[in-house]
């Protein structure tokens, strides 16, 4: 899928499209809490209403991130030099559910970033 990035200088304004490999998850600054989204459409759907921080992202199951905006309406994600491992993505996926205190963390083990975001997917919203 393909998600229009704005980059702003001081006198252009660029527009380029990025690969974001589906399934992804944002995380929001400051909340432990992880928001599962499956596909373009289910981010869009989910995040345009959201008061985004500049702090707040989105990662996707080959581990590369992406900075959340939104301005005018307009939901854009920007590219971060951040990428993300598995066992990155994991110690995000216990500490969202060492906050619901629901599942013993030491069993939380995922071979693959995808496997680690799909294991969001069943979670009530």
């Amino acid at each position: 899928m393909l998600v229009v990035t704005t980059i702003k200088s001081s006198k252009q304004h660029i527009e380029r499209a990025v690969m974001i490999s589906w399934p992804s998850l944002v995380k929001l600054d400051g909340d432990d809490e992880l928001i599962y989204v499956a596909s373009e459409h289910e981010f869009r759907a989910e995040c345009s209403d959201m008061i985004l921080g500049e702090e707040d992202y989105l990662i996707d199951s080959v581990g590369d991130s992406y900075s959340l905006q939104s301005s005018s309406n307009q939901l854009s994600l920007e590219k971060r030099p951040e990428r993300y491992s598995t066992e990155n993505v994991t110690k995000l996926i216990r500490n969202h559910e060492f906050q619901k205190a629901e599942v013993c963390l030491m069993k939380i083990h995922f071979l693959t970033i995808e496997e680690a975001i799909q294991s969001l997917a069943f979670e009530p919203r």
